[in-house]
């Protein structure tokens, strides 16, 4: 999962370096204490962007969890009928396998998850709008239900070369994701 701020560098130019920072803590915050308390690994915050994935060993239901928290960290951030967010967020998600380990040599190393799954999330949520998380529908419809209006339409997203038609699944608002 990938949850990035939109527009970043026209916030940080409106509101001057410290106050920048200031709200980056404060989605910093926000967002991890949404994907911890749903049992995921906060893999790194990368400037205006949170990277977290969920390991089954950790979490049972990863799919619906990622689904909880980003639903949680939209709400967060002030995502709700009638209101403007305190922030735009956009986030990604994608299921599958991926290398979860250590990378580099020497003194500098990472412990971090890499590989085509996570690198469609990071691509979902570069194409999801403020306010919107993004997911493979076929793998997210089966945690969701009551799924009304235009919340779920497949749009047509390009990966290195490779389109996705019609398995997009975007959520135009938190409002219209139900668990069961």
């Amino acid at each position: 999962m990938f949850a990035d701020i939109r527009g970043s560098t026209s916030i940080a130019e409106k509101v001057g370096p410290a106050e920048f920072a200031n709200l980056l803590n404060r989605f910093y915050e926000v967002t991890t204490k949404s994907l911890l308390l749903q049992n995921a690994v906060v893999d790194k915050m990368i400037g205006d962007e949170v990277m977290a994935f969920f390991v089954p060993a950790f979490e049972k239901e990863t799919q619906a969890a990622a689904l909880r928290a980003a639903v949680a960290i939209l709400r967060r951030v002030g995502y709700r009928p009638g209101k403007e967010p305190w922030l735009p967020v956009g986030i990604g998600i994608n299921f599958g396998e991926a290398y979860v380990g250590k990378v580099g040599t020497g003194e500098v190393n990472d412990f971090t998850a890499l590989g085509d799954t996570v690198n469609t999330a990071a691509r979902l949520q570069s194409h999801a709008k403020a306010g919107e998380d993004g997911g493979f529908r076929k793998r997210l419809l089966a945690h969701c239900i009551g799924v009304p209006g235009r919340a779920a339409r497949g749009r047509r997203v390009a990966r290195k070369g490779r389109f996705f038609r019609g398995a997009c699944y975007f959520t135009g608002g938190i409002t219209s994701v139900r668990f069961r």
